[in-house]
């Protein structure tokens, strides 16, 4: 039976390692943490709608269900010349058939300890959650978040979940009663952000910024955090008591340390068959890969399950084990996501032909609440996959 070792526990990681064993794979996937940790559904934790332990999905259990190999180690380097990684525990190993599903990074900015993010740490959730509560008791405050950009690679962007928590955060006040205690301002160093998602889209946020009275600082670009706010290009500031700041993906210091090909910002280059250039049997899939194609596209998880599933599909090809051609990820890329407000949602939809934002009161945060449960129970394989889900 033909072997992949697999690096990375997150979303992509996890498909890949369900998909190479369905396409008769021998799988281990190597981790350093025991859980996947669903990022979707963590904008709740803060809010208190939903517990850590709900979005922290135990890897053990998805492992034995799917019958592949779970390894909690991390992999200290890579090399592509030798075709071999090292691991802290495990040492070094010769591996013929690799997938990297390592993530990102973070682009250092200056001070960024004094700011929490919902996209980091799975831990900074639980801190964003007693940052929250200590205001909340304290009885008012100013609020600032923001996300960053890269300019090195414009699609490791995160906006999303900083507006989903941005939105649900003043939902989780107004039912405390106290939302007019607390000045909320949301700032970007692009001038338009969320242009990706289309014209209708931002004409849609405007509306809502200017009916719950948010406030709006973009088209600076940052300099520094302090403890108490955020300083800007010009010198001037923004005050926050709580400042949430997603700083856009770069590349991780393992790949940047390695000899494996890469973009400028220190993401793995890749085919449209995911395959890593110059490294027969290697592939880089999800945050860890540079993607190509148009201006607007953008890392997000069902992109990196597209990515997942073809690559395992392209191997089997490869390998001998099935016929057919290989599968692309460029004809898959579109942005798509429920971007939840804590008592509804707007659904966003981009691709080349049309660019959409739905809004859907009520139901918009059940489906939200519906894809957490989907994921969890069609990863166990109680449920059947909904294609494109």
């Amino acid at each position: 039976m033909k072997k992949v070792t697999i690096i990375g526990g997150g979303i992509a990681g996890v498909e890949a390692a369900i998909y190479y064993r369905k396409e008769g794979f021998d799988v281990e996937l190597i981790s350093d943490r025991s859980y996947v940790f669903i990022y979707p559904i963590a904008i709740w934790i803060p809010v208190k709608t939903t517990r850590f332990d709900d979005v922290a999905f135990s890897l053990d259990k998805i492992a034995a269900r799917h019958g592949f190999k779970l390894t909690v180690d991390r992999v200290t380097s890579i090399d592509a010349e030798t075709k071999t990684i090292t691991l802290s525990e495990g040492g070094a190993r010769a591996i013929d058939h690799l997938v990297i599903a390592t993530g990102a990074s973070k682009v250092k900015h200056e001070g960024i300890e004094n700011t929490l993010s919902i996209c980091g740490a799975p831990e900074q959730s639980l801190m964003l959650k007693d940052k929250i509560d200590a205001l909340v008791a304290k009885g008012g405050g100013k609020i600032a978040f923001g996300f960053g950009g890269n300019p090195n690679d414009p699609s490791g962007v995160r906006g999303g979940p900083g507006f989903e928590l941005f939105f649900n955060l003043h939902h989780h006040l107004k039912k405390l009663g106290i939302r007019d205690k607390f000045e909320m301002t949301f700032f970007a160093p692009m001038a338009s952000p969320g242009a990706r998602m289309g014209e209708k889209a931002l004409q849609l946020m405007d509306m809502m910024f200017k009916r719950n009275r948010f406030g709006a600082h973009y088209g600076k670009k940052i300099k520094r955090f302090d403890k108490d706010g955020v300083v800007f290009e010009d010198d001037s500031r923004l005050e926050s008591d709580l400042t949430m700041f997603i700083p856009a993906g770069d590349g991780l210091e393992l790949i940047k340390n390695s000899n494996l090909p890469q973009n400028g910002a220190g993401f793995v280059r890749i085919n449209n068959y995911c395959e890593i250039e110059g490294v027969e049997g290697w592939y880089a899939i999800g945050d860890a890969a540079a993607l190509e194609g148009p201006d607007w596209k953008a890392k997000q998880g069902h992109i990196a399950e597209v990515m997942a599933r073809n690559a395992a599909h392209n191997s089997a090809v490869d390998a001998g084990l099935k016929s057919g051609e290989k599968k692309t990820y460029q004809d898959h890329l579109n942005i798509l996501c429920v971007m939840d407000m804590g008592n509804g949602a707007g659904f966003v939809y981009r691709d080349d032909k049309k660019a959409l934002l739905i809004p859907m009161p009520i139901v918009g945060h059940w489906l939200k609440i519906f894809w957490g449960w989907y994921y969890k129970l069609s990863k166990m394989g109680y449920i059947p996959r909904i294609p494109g889900m």
